[in-house]
């Protein structure tokens, strides 16, 4: 009985710190670029903590049903901050902007919902095929790799590496993968925590510092609409609309990739369910400013670094951060974590994303031909993920969010080519 307490104790602070490591600096990074006041931020922040947590437990209980965080979109978090810092290129303010992302966003929940009860959900099934979703899931683990991994090298003001604490953060990674590959059962399944824990800790003691990243907790009140009031700025409404619905794809990817890692089978009800489930926290979560929801699907990668998949530690994890959020101070405190150990401990849990995306291919081969159907939009969509926006400057400003958008590009050119290639054929070709 003991064990099994702190078995699942352990478990649920492990997603805790999981779930509160994926969340914290996107509100905070979307009321920088917004130009935002530190109240209105540390609003933002708090309700993304309440919204966060409830939106994984009601996935758990109603949605999908399985262990896997509902967190901000990446997708949408990179689509609104282009937008915000692009505000003067467009010769727009910042509350038009937002107020156009709003009116977008809340367009995109209402067609969902629509689709939902029309049962679109096979329509989404055909247009997201596996091959697709392949090449989904290779350009998102490419995507997250290079954000924690640029994330674990912090700089100087002058803007070059720092070099002790980028040495630190190899020592961090280096310390928890031995952990998961040398470690016993219960070490390497907590692999994650303790390099957490462990890193924060040794952080402090060398650096003599509690590096806070986000602004005090005072329990203010709130701003209905932070971003700007819902608007008719519709260039803005079309790039948010089509990235929201762009975005469904994340959650079919997400439940069939937890199907396949607990060996369960998927139902339309299970994806109609966690589509409304993140339809309405989105929906709510808009009114305070922050990126609409999604699954996941990084979970797959700490759900394979854990191996620990029971229900009632990702309920208990969850509940815990929504209480973060009602209770300012215990926010307050976690958010002294160094972004440093954070991104190079979640560096090391998605490294087991790639292994996802690869079984993903379910030992599918490929001929000198075919081999163009996942390298065309996975190089491409990786090419563009390395290529600065600002080489797109020529380009229609509405054009912009998506072409320096490599998740979003590589998804839609594999679509297209899924849907007007007959692959068959040159299988068959190869094969006589």
């Amino acid at each position: 009985m003991n064990k099994q307490f702190s078995v699942t104790f352990f478990s649920s602070i492990q997603w805790l710190f999981f779930i509160f490591a994926n969340t914290v600096v996107v509100p905070i990074s979307i009321g920088t670029a917004f130009e935002l006041s530190s109240e209105t931020t540390e609003m933002m922040m708090r309700s993304s903590l309440v919204f966060t947590g409830l939106a994984c437990v009601f996935q758990g209980w109603l949605g999908h049903r399985f262990p896997i965080m509902e967190g901000h979109a990446g997708l949408l978090w990179g689509v609104m901050l282009n937008l915000g810092l692009s505000a003067s290129a467009m010769g727009m303010s910042l509350p038009q902007i937002g107020g156009g992302i709003a009116s977008g966003i809340l367009i995109a929940c209402l067609l969902t919902i629509i689709l939902v009860i029309f049962n679109g959900v096979s329509l989404l099934q055909k247009i997201f095929s596996p091959m697709v979703m392949s090449v989904y899931l290779f350009l998102l683990t490419f995507q997250l790799i290079f954000i924690f991994f640029e994330g674990m090298f912090p700089k100087t003001e002058q803007g070059t590496i720092d070099i002790s604490g980028s040495i630190f953060s190899v020592c961090v990674v280096v310390f928890v993968a031995l952990l998961k590959l040398k470690g016993n059962k219960i070490i390497s399944n907590f692999s994650i925590l303790i390099g957490l824990v462990v890193g924060w800790i040794i952080y402090d003691v060398l650096f003599f510092e509690t590096t806070t990243k986000a602004v005090t907790s005072s329990g203010g009140g709130f701003t209905l609409f932070p971003l700007g009031i819902p608007n008719l700025e519709y260039g803005i409404i079309a790039v948010t609309c089509f990235t929201v619905l762009m975005n469904l794809s994340n959650t079919i990817a997400s439940i069939e990739a937890g199907a396949n890692l607990l060996h369960k089978q998927t139902s339309k009800k299970q994806i109609k369910n966690s589509i409304l489930i993140t339809t309405i926290f989105t929906i709510f979560g808009t009114g305070f400013g922050l990126v609409p929801y999604t699954p996941y699907t990084s979970s797959i990668g700490f759900l394979q670094s854990t191996r620990i998949f029971q229900l009632k530690p990702f309920f208990i994890g969850g509940g815990l951060l929504t209480l973060m959020g009602l209770i300012p101070i215990f926010g307050s405190f976690l958010t002294t974590m160094p972004f440093s150990v954070g991104n190079a401990v979640l560096f090391v849990a998605y490294l087991q994303l790639f292994g996802t995306a690869f079984s993903s291919l379910n030992g599918k081969t490929f001929n000198s031909n075919t081999i163009l159907r996942l390298a065309a939009p996975v190089l491409i969509g990786v090419c563009l993920m390395k290529i600065s926006p600002s080489v797109f400057s020529s380009l229609p400003i509405l054009i912009q969010p998506f072409i320096t958008n490599g998740l979003t590009m590589g998804v839609l050119i594999s679509i297209i080519l899924e849907r007007v290639v007959k692959w068959e054929e040159f299988e068959k070709t190869a094969g006589s």
